[in-house]
């Protein structure tokens, strides 16, 4: 079997550096094309915004030893994020945060209650990640308390959800979660 040949960290380097150059330029002649075809439709900050979210995650992605659940995170903040700026530069008809932000923190609920499934006795390791996760999805309910939200459901659902799966995670991997306290705090 013939394998490909591993590049070597300054040609990916160089390659990276090459790639995020070629970014800008795309960015800066889409921003000119919107300007002369199109000035009253931002088109070009959304396109933008895409090329951000993906360099978010090449960037992260690329990194030795990352963790899965701190990848699911990044991937929450940085889609929940690109949402609200599609949303704001559409006008803001706050559909990313009625509709948007609730399904992406379902989506990584559910992803962080496999992850747990899947890899129990790595749970201490996701357990900070999930509660963060747990943090952000309390986000909605404030809102929902500043009247900023119209239609809270899926928001109030979206954070059911994390906390009942922060609490089933807790619920499964208890004895392991007990065994790391008394280990790292010598009680």
């Amino acid at each position: 079997m013939i394998y490909p040949k591993k590049i070597s960290a300054n040609k990916s380097g160089k390659l990276i550096k090459i790639l995020l150059l070629s970014s800008v330029i795309l960015a800066i002649i889409l921003i000119i094309i919107n300007k002369i075809t199109t000035p009253n439709i931002p088109w070009a900050a959304l396109a933008n915004g895409g090329i951000v979210y993906i360099w978010i995650t090449v960037i992260y992605s690329i990194r030795k030893n990352t963790n899965i659940a701190g990848h699911v995170l990044i991937q929450t903040l940085a889609i929940s994020l690109l949402m609200v700026f599609i949303d704001y530069k559409l006008g803001f008809e706050s559909w990313s945060i009625e509709i948007s932000i609730p399904i992406v923190i379902i989506i990584s609920n559910i992803t962080m209650l496999i992850l747990t499934i899947v890899s129990y006795k790595k749970y201490i390791k996701y357990a900070i990640y999930q509660l963060v996760i747990v943090l952000f999805s309390m986000l909605p309910v404030v809102l929902i308390e500043e009247k900023m939200i119209n239609n809270p459901v899926l928001s109030i659902i979206a954070s059911s959800i994390s906390i009942l799966n922060f609490v089933l995670c807790l619920i499964l991997c208890a004895r392991d979660v007990k065994e790391a306290i008394v280990r790292k705090f010598h009680l």
